[in-house]
């Protein structure tokens, strides 16, 4: 079976990911799935920095604006919505750029994944979601941490059925956590890794700008506007980083000030938590964005990178 070519563009939030995502889109004849656990979002533009059809330039993106904010969206629905998309592109002829910073997302294309092999057990989830009902989310949540560390660090606790499902699995002799670590690659994909990375100081500084940036927009107006629609400060998407903090701000909870602070401070953690992250990809070619003065010239050297990569596909 000839493996399909999936160009992985990935690094830290406020690398740089997107403008260049387009520009190798063009160069390489390519249509972009993107990998990003906020933007597949509808409504939240502005705090997930989505990018704008302006911004796309006439490339055509997928696995944005997929769902509205009161869907819990998983891993899984990612895969197969992906794949799909995968296969429509490949038809057409063209070549294939994932991007994004979420790496559960990444690792579902690269490796072979198969979250059917967790087979649901209805009686321990019944009995799960009794329990749940007589103790509550807390004690669920803490229940997953003695099972399943990793996966209870990954899944928010207001989750209550992705919570409830990772039990299960660790009840039924698995961990989510197995879904994430020693795997084989996926054998429909042959994965071109490409890691952008900056300097600490430099990308520490470019997210505390983009926060600023985010805040001029409207990142305030928009949370109010979601929370307006009726979407709940308990949803998922709501805790993403940037409405969590702001609906927090609202609701006395923080100061304006103290609200931004946290913002920068979470979204610093995060892009540290991501490079340790995309340090397990041991085949991936990394790119140190601040070695180039001329984006031209990292743009040639990533399409020259891939063109050789393909050839040997």
């Amino acid at each position: 079976m000839n493996k399909i070519p999936l160009i992985i563009l990935t690094g830290p939030t406020a690398v740089g990911k997107t403008d260049l995502s387009i520009k190798l889109a063009k160069s390489l004849d390519a249509e972009i799935i993107s990998a990003d656990s906020m933007q597949i979002y509808k409504y939240m533009d502005i705090g997930s920095a989505k990018v704008t059809e302006e911004e796309m330039d006439g490339v055509v993106h997928y696995m944005i604006d997929e769902v509205t904010p009161d869907v819990p969206f998983s891993v899984s629905e990612f895969q197969s919505r992906s794949e799909k998309y995968i296969d429509e592109i490949h038809a057409k002829g063209k070549n294939i750029i994932v991007t994004g910073g979420t790496g559960l997302y990444l690792n579902s294309l690269i490796y072979d994944m198969d979250f059917a092999k967790s087979n649901a057990n209805s009686e321990i989830r019944e009995k799960l979601e009794a329990e749940l009902k007589e103790n509550g989310i807390d004690y669920m949540h803490e229940k997953l941490k003695s099972l399943d560390e990793e996966a209870a660090n990954r899944i928010h606790k207001n989750n209550t059925k992705r919570v409830i499902r990772a039990i299960e699995v660790c009840l039924s002799g698995q961990k989510m956590s197995d879904f994430s670590k020693d795997l084989n690659y996926n054998e429909k994909y042959k994965p071109i890794i490409i890691i952008l990375n900056r300097d600490r100081e430099v990308l520490y500084d470019r997210i505390n700008r983009r926060v600023d940036i985010m805040l001029e927009n409207g990142l305030l107006d928009e949370v109010k506007s979601l929370l307006k629609m009726g979407y709940k400060k308990d949803m998922i998407s709501m805790q993403g980083i940037g409405y969590k903090e702001l609906i927090k701000y609202l609701d006395g909870e923080y100061t304006y000030e103290e609200a931004v602070e946290i913002i920068k401070r979470d979204s610093r953690r995060y892009a540290k938590r991501q490079i340790t992250w995309f340090k397990r990809y041991q085949d991936a070619k990394w790119f140190d964005l601040d070695k180039y003065q001329d984006v031209e010239k990292l743009k040639e050297d990533i399409v020259n990178h891939v063109e050789n990569s393909l050839k040997i596909v």
